[in-house]
């Protein structure tokens, strides 16, 4: 490959997308549907009217390749899309590695994080099927930040509840989402009948999504005229964020570019799904064959630990039942800095493709994570926030892989958003204060013993 000498790789405004790519059209086998928490049956698109407009609803079952993307939100979208690619030069100088890493920018949002390609799109559709409130749980605050923003744009009401450890550790996370207009409480809340159970059994709960996602439902689903967003995990979710490995496949191919490693950090899945998907339709088409690797903070590896099972997708047990790697519905991390990451399942339709043996997955503590994130920023510049950290510990690890062999092999990442919200985390591991949270064994084998089982 001849070196053509660019750091920063740009697509202009008449190159953003103007579809979203449904992995699930060129899947050998469909993901397994979602299930009535009391019947175990199959759910149909009536049950999910109550909370998500039905433009979302028809998305989030749709077998057709490509949705086309609403001018109203690209129109939005070119406040920051096309989002750049850079070559991390500096870095791979400084592992002295043949390896040639590439990172996908997504901290150039007016949220500073990948969340408002989906709270966008979600904001118009709520917008056009007349939804005057929408409700909704933040783990970091990125996604709360973007869906704040998003129904700024739509003159929609917003409600967050933030999980407590990211409220407490955050704060101008909260700041932010207030400036755009949107209500913030701190999740668990007396709010809620599903906050204030939690808070009877523990008074300082750290919270969790789950615990969130229960009180963000029940608020939705007591007035018609408010309807409930989520930022990860669903499908209608990952297909907006298919905007991100679009755009890297056109800027690669720009420099004559094929990936052999694409690496992402995995939550809910939204941010490793919208970088690896369109690969992965090249990929089972035969045009090219990079290694895909999700990459979990070692306190809530639910792909790499958890059991692919049924599940709810919140504490309370409000939502359908979904077939993905879960911990256990009622399982809280601890609280890593990583708060994007401490989600007790994965995305059904990632989870399928992993059990289709089309990618991989690990884990990594969080000590490791910072460590790569110091020598990142030393290097490139930018801060990352702390979610994206445990793809850029992998890279670096496969880039020093790559000096050992002499191969020059080529990487992608996401860095799925900034990390200036978050110096109370690096002040911890600069300190010496940041520690490791091994896997909570027992915690997580409780668990799932509360888990439904489906004959």
């Amino acid at each position: 490959m001849a070196d053509h000498g660019l750091t920063k790789i740009l697509l202009d405004e008449s190159e953003l997308p103007t579809h979203w790519y449904n992995i699930v059209a060129d899947l050998p086998e469909p993901p397994p549907p979602p299930l009535h928490p009391g019947t175990h049956e199959p759910i149909g698109p009536e049950a999910l009217a109550p909370l998500f407009p039905m433009a979302l609803i028809e998305q989030e079952v749709t077998t057709e390749r490509y949705v086309e993307i609403p001018e109203e939100v690209r129109e939005v979208y070119r406040l920051w899309r096309p989002s750049p690619l850079y070559r991390a030069r500096r870095l791979e100088r400084a592992l002295d590695t043949p390896a040639r890493i590439y990172f996908k920018y997504e901290g150039v949002s007016p949220a500073g994080s990948h969340k408002p390609n989906t709270a966008v799109p979600q904001a118009y559709y709520n917008a056009m099927e007349g939804t005057k409130k929408i409700t909704t749980e933040t783990g970091a605050g990125q996604w709360g930040s973007a869906l704040a923003f998003a129904t700024a744009q739509f003159g929609i009401e917003c409600e967050v509840w933030m999980v407590a450890a990211s409220f407490l550790g955050k704060p101008y996370r909260a700041s932010m989402i207030r400036t755009w207009g949107a209500d913030i409480h701190s999740s668990p809340s007396e709010l809620t009948e599903a906050g204030r159970a939690v808070l009877a059994q523990d008074p300082d709960s750290p919270g969790s999504l789950g615990i969130a996602i229960s009180e963000a439902v029940e608020m939705a689903a007591q007035d018609p005229d408010t309807k409930y967003a989520l930022g990860s995990v669903l499908n209608h979710v990952l297909l907006h964020q298919t905007v991100i490995g679009q755009e890297a496949l056109a800027q690669l191919a720009k420099v004559d570019e094929t990936p052999d490693l694409i690496v992402g950090c995995a939550g809910g899945g939204s941010n490793l799904a919208g970088l690896i998907f369109p690969f992965l339709r090249e990929k089972m088409a035969g045009t090219m064959s990079p290694r895909l690797l999700a990459v979990e903070p070692d306190a809530c590896p639910s792909m790499t630990r958890g059991e692919y099972r049924y599940d709810f997708g919140d504490v309370a047990g409000m939502t359908p039942l979904l077939k993905m790697h879960t911990l256990g519905h009622d399982f809280v991390p601890d609280p890593i800095h990583a708060g994007g990451l401490r989600y007790h399942g994965m995305s059904p339709l990632l989870s399928h493709v992993k059990e289709l043996g089309l990618m991989e997955a690990t884990s990594i503590g969080q000590t490791a994570c910072f460590e790569a994130a110091i020598q990142f920023a030393r290097t490139e510049g930018i801060v990352p926030a702390p979610e994206p950290t445990h793809a850029l510990a992998m890279a670096i690890q496969e880039a020093e892989r790559a000096k050992e062999t002499g191969e020059e092999t080529v990487i992608l990442t996401a860095l799925c958003g900034h990390g200036h919200f978050d110096m109370a985390a690096y002040d911890a591991y600069l300190s010496g204060e940041l520690e490791d949270r091994p896997y909570p064994t027992e915690k997580v084998a409780d668990a799932m013993t509360r888990v439904p089982v489906i004959a």
